[in-house]
């Protein structure tokens, strides 16, 4: 019986090493979306008040892990592998998280490619503030500072300092909130942050009016705000040269579905939207912050000679060859061809030789063609394509360019007859020059 019973826990412990792998694998490079995310929270309350959110999220196939931002048990990897692929904090308060996760295991988690959303509100902690500030986000330093506006703030019965503001100051681009236009204000009630100058991956996407400022709602200002007009930053996003996204929000009731509800009506307007805009603004850009847009792949890089089809050891200077890549975008569900007209190709070596932008045929190929510079060496085709909201590329493929051969020169080569010209009239020159020199008297 005692056997039975250790063989039995042996085959559940090395089962559940076999998952392992399963696990870590969620994400792959054809399957962007198909994640596993944790999500932590240091109130249970938040599963039901942000339900809306977290549902959007479940309904689009993620699989979410809630728990509390203290549990003892808390980790982010084991045995070297990461059991989840994305990371969502709404625990604004929590002082510090239990089991081994903590400030650098949270950046090492970005380091890795992995993504984030981060959400605070007048009560963050020093350690969201701090993964914030390594992220390039700088919060108010006074701990008591919310953001206020008292000319574009919210109707309310309720909200008589003015901190329920109305924001419409969105980033213009369609790969990062979608296609189609957000057309209702949406509110905000938290922190503003700014955004390190040192730090270009990081980006304003929702910003306040020129009239906000940061201060404390409670007391009247001695000293011009650190923080004022549409410098603040309301929610920011970071692409890290790794392709990781971070989200990084100064308010955790903007996801709530309190403020996804309800309705709305700028101070000073008549026009009143029966739902805010929170919905679709957090859905969207959710929606870019785990790939699920702007995530771009290349496929089939091949090179070669004109009139050929087979991919070259070596080139020769002068040759004319042709180059192709595919790339692709994922959708959400399937990848697609994307298309663009600032897609560029270097023929390199030390510097670019030849610079070229490539043609498509809005079906993911890429092409063109160009004669080999006269130059010989080990070169590289490459493309390093970044664009606002994609995912970088970075492609490279190595090719040495050889001389000619001694025998493949031309036999007379029209250029050199002048040089030709002179040496023949030099020989006659002196053969005639010799026949004077000896027989004159």
């Amino acid at each position: 019986m005692r056997n039975l019973k250790l063989f039995q826990l042996s085959l559940i412990f090395f089962s559940s090493i076999s998952l392992l792998p399963i696990l870590t694998l969620a994400f792959s490079a054809e399957n962007p979306t198909d994640r596993r995310i944790l999500v932590l929270l240091d109130d249970v309350s938040l599963k039901s008040s942000h339900s809306i959110f977290f549902s959007s999220l479940q309904s689009r196939g993620f699989d979410l892990d809630f728990k509390l931002a203290d549990d003892p048990k808390l980790t982010l990897q084991r045995y070297g592998q990461y059991l989840y692929d994305g990371l969502i904090l709404f625990a604004p308060t929590t002082e510090r998280f239990g089991g081994s996760l903590d400030l650098a295991a949270v950046l090492s988690f970005v380091d890795s490619g992995h993504d984030v959303i981060v959400a605070a509100d007048s009560n963050a902690s020093d350690l969201i503030r701090n993964i914030a500030a390594e992220c390039g986000a700088d919060f108010d330093e006074d701990p008591s500072a919310v953001v206020i506006d008292h000319t574009s703030y919210a109707v309310s019965d309720t909200e008589g300092d003015h901190t329920l503001i109305v924001s419409d100051e969105l980033i213009q681009s369609e790969v990062i909130l979608g296609k189609e236009k957000i057309e209702a204000p949406i509110l905000f009630k938290g922190i503003g942050h700014s955004l390190n100058p040192e730090n270009n991956l990081v980006l304003k996407v929702l910003s306040a009016s020129s009239t906000a400022y940061s201060a404390n709602p409670n007391s009247k200002l001695s000293t011009p705000p650190s923080l004022s007009g549409s410098a603040i930053s309301l929610v920011s996003v970071l692409q890290a040269r790794n392709n990781a996204r971070v989200l990084i929000s100064g308010s955790l009731e903007l996801f709530s579905n309190r403020l996804l509800r309800a309705g709305v009506q700028r101070a000073g307007h008549s026009k009143k939207f029966d739902k805010s805009g929170n919905e679709r603004f957090v859905v969207e850009v959710s929606k870019w912050v785990f790939h699920e847009r702007g995530h771009l792949k290349a496929v089939n890089v091949r090179h070669h000679k004109v009139g050929e089809s087979d991919e070259p050891a070596i080139y020769r200077i002068n040759d004319d060859l042709e180059y192709f890549v595919e790339i692709y975008e994922w959708s959400g569900t399937r990848w697609e061809p994307y298309v663009a007209n600032d897609v560029q190709v270097q023929f390199y070596m030390m510097s670019p030789y030849v610079l070229k932008t490539l043609s498509t045929n809005e079906k993911g190929l890429y092409h063109t063609s160009f004669k080999v510079p006269d130059v010989y060496g080990v070169f590289q085709f490459k493309i390093e394509y970044q664009r606002l909201g994609y995912t970088s590329l970075s492609l490279s493929k190595q090719i040495p360019v050889r001389p000619f051969r001694h025998n493949e020169y031309e036999r007379f080569i029209t250029t050199a007859f002048p040089y030709y010209g002179a040496s023949f009239s030099t020989m006659l020159g002196f053969f005639i020059f010799s026949i004077v020199y000896l027989y004159s008297k």
